[in-house]
């Protein structure tokens, strides 16, 4: 099949990586007033992701994300009229194949979407529907059984068949799939034993408010994010400030690390070797370590000038890609020094807030509130380029989704699930070559 140069039109999004002079002048770029006010604590980022939202409303939230890019931090590594295309040995082409739509309510949001063994799991409100990657049907549809639970944040799976899902009524929910093909419910967090074990114990109070006191196993606000932990414990992060350990086996709370940051913990991602990164609205990201069985903060990662929405770790975990509200995607690679991590590079292209992100082998993709997603990949040179950009959403896209259908020696074809605020999952075939996947 015969490719097109699509990196022409992706040249102005090119990295900026860092070299030995980061007080070098940044390219010229238009400049965003700084908005007059800051959206409530409640939406613990920049945009309103409540299911009772309409889409005007959140139209109009995401116009208050028009903050200053990241400063650059390097002039461009290629000299004038010399384009992207020219620095990258990679190429993209995207082809839309389906969209997916929940058949018995439309409309609602699209706030995660995940894949575990060939199936899509898609939350959409209180509700989740599962479809078959393979022909994009429907498979089974559920939900935590009344309204009250809110909307589900994220998903994330464990051994022995067991499906982790974050709702907005502070609960962590955990469900099995049957030998009738439907999910059923095995348990709530924190379960109704854990809570007797511990609730006749002063200290095992917390202060979650102002005379209000809480069992320190419990999150006190919406649970934003899981994630897959060491020794197939669970992570779970919350707008409450904190942070979880759960074990996926009798499902007890190991470790709870409260105020983990100075506001609402909107991601999470969990390295091969253990280390826990939380990103926050309160624009740092946060790097937790394992010792002597408990997580303690080993360093804290200050560059994004907004709240941090979204976190991905490259395949062997060297690389930390960050998204925020300030438009940009910032690239961290590790260093032994007492920072851990360094920034190497800043992503920009996006005209609104990175609201997702996901790494699939060489792969970085990024949905935004200004409805695109695209996709990144590190050149020969070290830099960041885009490859494509994927536009046919008509909200913000929240939640990415990947798989690789098939890999050949001069590249392959990866299957994209994009979606966004309307209820509308895209289903994308990207055929990259040279060398991509690997």
């Amino acid at each position: 099949m015969k490719i097109r140069s699509w990196l022409s039109t992706c040249s102005s999004t090119t990295s900026i990586a860092i070299s030995g002079d980061p007080s070098a002048p940044s390219p010229p770029r238009k400049h965003y007033p700084p908005p007059k006010s800051q959206i409530s604590d409640d939406t613990s980022s920049c945009f309103s992701d409540t299911q009772t939202s309409s889409s005007t409303s959140i139209q109009s939230n995401l116009s208050l994300l028009t903050l200053p890019s990241v400063p650059s931090l390097q002039k461009l590594a290629f000299s004038p009229g010399q384009t992207a295309a020219a620095n990258s040995s990679s190429a993209a082409a995207a082809t839309p194949l389906t969209s997916l739509n929940n058949p018995i309510r439309r409309g609602g949001h699209v706030n995660f979407i995940a894949l575990h063994n060939n199936l899509l799991y898609a939350a959409s409100g209180n509700e989740i529907n599962v479809y078959e990657t393979i022909n994009n049907t429907l498979f089974d549809t559920f939900n935590a059984g009344k309204p009250s639970a809110g909307a589900v944040k994220s998903i994330a799976f464990r051994d022995g068949g067991r499906i982790f899902t974050a709702h907005q009524d502070c609960k962590i929910r955990v469900w099995k799939l049957n030998d009738q093909k439907q999910h059923k419910l095995v348990a709530a967090l924190p379960t109704v034993e854990d809570r007797l074990r511990r609730f006749l114990l002063p200290q095992n109070y917390v202060s979650v408010r102002r005379h209000k006191k809480k069992l320190w196993i419990q999150h006190h606000d919406a649970v934003s994010c899981l994630a897959e932990g060491h020794e197939n414990d669970v992570v779970s992060v919350s707008w409450d400030r904190s942070i979880k350990i759960w074990q996926s086996r009798n499902f007890r709370c190991l470790q709870s690390i409260n105020r983990a940051h100075d506001d609402a913990i909107n991601a999470a991602v969990i390295s091969g070797d253990g280390l826990i990164y939380t990103g926050s609205a309160d624009k740092r990201i946060r790097v937790w370590k394992r010792e002597n069985k408990k997580y303690g903060l080993i360093a804290t990662l200050e560059k994004h000038k907004s709240a941090v929405n979204a976190l991905a770790l490259s395949s062997d975990g060297s690389v930390l890609f960050s998204g925020s509200c300030d438009r940009s995607i910032l690239v961290w690679d590790r260093e032994d020094s007492a920072n851990h991590m360094a920034v190497t590079g800043a992503l920009r292209g996006h005209a609104k807030a990175i609201l997702c992100l996901i790494n699939v082998r060489d792969l970085l993709l990024s949905g935004s509130g200004d409805r695109t997603v695209r996709i990144w990949r590190r050149g020969v040179d070290g830099m960041y380029f885009c490859l494509n950009v994927l536009d046919g959403h008509r909200t913000p896209v929240r939640s990415l989704a990947a798989l690789v259908v098939e890999e050949a020696a001069d590249g392959g074809v990866v299957k994209v699930f994009s979606g966004s605020f309307d209820g509308e999952i895209k289903v994308w075939q990207v055929e990259v070559l040279n060398h991509l996947i690997s």
